[in-house]
């Protein structure tokens, strides 16, 4: 199924890359709720997590996780929050954000991050991937 994130995937729409690998794409989100929230995506197109087989699912959160520690020697916070709701885009993703507090983690304040900024963050976490 085409969504924004094959888009994404396939190059025809920038994004402000932090990791890929042949399978999985890292990247800013373009409406973070927190500085640094990072969208993490299998290349493949599938719209729900537990559809996924078991190998690829272990493989995407082995992925996320390399990010969060990229992210979290990056940004400063309390620790990396990880959610999987799969309600905004119809392909599985998983958010990674830096948070202080349980209101970063409801979708319901979001930060203004202006281009020059996610450029530099992305840059600066990629920096960090191992």
């Amino acid at each position: 199924m085409e969504s924004v994130f094959s888009k994404l995937i396939s190059g025809e729409l920038p994004c402000h890359k932090v990791a890929e690998s042949d399978d999985f794409l890292a990247f800013l989100d373009i409406n973070p709720n927190t500085e640094g929230h990072t969208l993490c995506i299998p290349k493949i197109a599938e719209d729900k997590i537990f559809n996924l087989s078991e190998q690829e699912y272990i493989s995407l959160m082995r992925f996320s996780r390399k990010v969060a520690l990229a992210l979290r020697k990056t940004v400063k916070c309390g620790r990396i929050g990880v959610s999987v709701i799969g309600l905004e885009v119809p392909h599985v993703h998983v958010h990674l954000i830096p948070i202080n507090s349980i209101e970063d983690m409801t979708f319901q304040k979001k930060v203004k991050v202006d281009t020059k900024t996610m450029a530099l963050l992305a840059n600066a976490i990629a920096s960090n991937f191992k």
